[in-house]
C-alpha cells in the first residue's frame, strides 16, 4: 500500500493506493481542513488510525516550493521535512513534490475521460510535454522522456514578467504597474489575478460596474468565485465579469503558447488547475487556438502541438501516488 497526499493551505487530501490497481484508483480517500491541524504528521496519524495498514512508501504534492526535501506551505504555518516525516512513519520513504510537479506526474496516467482535447495536433513520440495550471496562483511544469518514462520537472514560470500582446494588454500592464513593482503572469492569469483584471476592466475599459455584483464583491473575502460565476452566467450575465474572463483566457492562451516554445512541447500542452474547467466554453473557442499559435515564424510548429484541458480535480493526488510507486 502507498500513501499519497495533495497538501494545500485550505485542505489536505490523503488516500491509500495499491500497486495492483495503480495510482489512478484510490482505495481510501479523506479530506481534512488543513488549518485545524498543527502539522501534516498529525493529519497522517489520524488518517492511518482510521485506515491501519503497512505503508511501502509515501509522496505528497505541496502548494509551495520544495528545496532539499523541505517545503513551506503557502498560506499555512507548516514546514514539512521529508526526513523528519519519514522518521515519524518508522522509516517509510517520503517524497515531497511541488503541486505542479505532482500534476505533471499525473499526465501519463490520465484517462480520456479526465481530459478535454482542444486540438489533437500531431504529437511527436517521446516529445516534451508542457503543463500550465491557473488555480489560486499560476503553476508551470514540464515533462521529458528519459528513454523509459516521462519525468516531471518543476518551475516557477508563473512568476516571469507579463508581456502584453496588444494595446489593451499594454494598458493593463501600465495600470498594474501603479500597484505592483513587478507584474508577473500570475498577477493576470490566476485566481489571485482575476480581481486585478476585473479592476482594470471596470476602471479603464468599460468604466462601469454591475450594482448587484459590486455589492457581492464588497462583502466577499475572495472575489474570484463571484466574478467567475457572474461572467459565465447564462442569465443576467455581468459584462464586466465576462470581459474579465475573456481577457484572462486570452492571456492564458498566449502564455500556454510561450511555454510550448520554451520547452519545445511537441508532445503536447496540458492545462490544469481549478479555473480552466470553470471557463471551459471560453477556452474551447477558436480564438484560444489562434492566440496560442500566434508566434510569428514558429506559428506552424505550434499548429502541430496537441492541447488538452485537465478536468480531473484529483490529478495532483494521482500524480503524488504515481511518484510514491516509482
Amino acid at each position: 500500500m502507498y500513501l499519497a497526499g495533495d497538501i494545500g493551505g485550505t485542505k489536505t487530501i490523503l488516500a491509500l493506493f495499491d500497486q495492483n490497481t495503480g495510482p489512478h484508483t484510490p482505495l481510501n480517500i479523506q479530506t481534512f481542513p488543513s488549518a485545524r491541524y498543527p502539522s501534516l504528521a498529525a493529519i497522517i496519524a489520524e488518517f492511518l488510525s482510521a485506515h491501519p495498514t503497512p505503508i511501502a512508501a509515501t509522496a505528497f504534492g505541496v502548494a509551495g516550493p520544495v528545496v532539499a526535501g523541505r517545503a513551506s506551505i503557502t498560506n499555512l504555518a507548516w514546514t514539512i521535512d521529508a526526513a523528519e516525516l519519514s522518521a515519524v512513519l518508522g522509516g517509510v520513504p517520503v517524497r515531497l513534490l511541488n503541486d505542479l510537479e505532482a500534476i505533471a506526474q499525473s499526465v501519463p496516467i490520465l484517462k480520456p475521460a479526465d481530459l478535454v482535447t482542444l486540438t489533437a495536433g500531431t504529437p511527436v513520440a517521446d516529445g516534451a510535454i508542457g503543463v500550465i495550471a491557473p488555480g489560486t496562483g499560476l503553476g508551470e511544469a514540464f515533462l521529458t522522456w528519459d528513454g523509459t518514462r516521462y519525468r516531471p520537472h518543476p518551475s516557477e514560470g508563473g512568476h516571469t514578467t507579463f508581456a502584453p500582446r496588444n494595446q489593451i494588454e499594454k494598458d493593463l500592464l501600465d495600470y498594474l504597474h501603479q500597484r505592483f513593482s513587478h507584474v508577473s503572469y500570475e498577477r493576470v492569469c490566476s485566481g489571485i489575478g482575476i480581481p486585478n483584471l476585473y479592476a482594470f476592466v471596470r476602471d479603464r475599459l468599460l468604466q462601469r460596474e454591475t450594482p448587484a455584483v459590486a455589492e457581492q464583491l464588497a462583502a466577499a473575502t475572495d472575489p474570484t468565485p463571484i466574478i467567475v460565476q457572474a461572467g459565465m452566467a447564462t442569465e443576467d450575465m455581468c459584462l464586466v465579469c465576462r470581459t474579465t474572463l475573456e481577457l484572462f483566457v486570452d492571456i492564458l492562451a498566449a502564455e500556454a503558447g510561450n511555454l510550448a516554445l520554451k520547452v519545445l512541447a511537441t508532445g503536447g500542452v496540458y492545462i490544469g488547475g481549478g479555473l480552466p474547467p470553470r471557463v471551459l466554453p471560453l477556452i474551447k473557442r477558436e480564438r484560444f487556438l489562434q492566440i496560442f499559435r500566434d508566434k510569428g515564424r514558429f506559428s506552424d510548429l505550434l499548429t502541430n502541438v496537441p492541447i488538452h484541458v485537465i478536468l480531473e480535480p484529483k490529478a495532483g493526488l494521482f500524480g503524488a501516488a504515481a511518484a510514491a510507486m516509482t
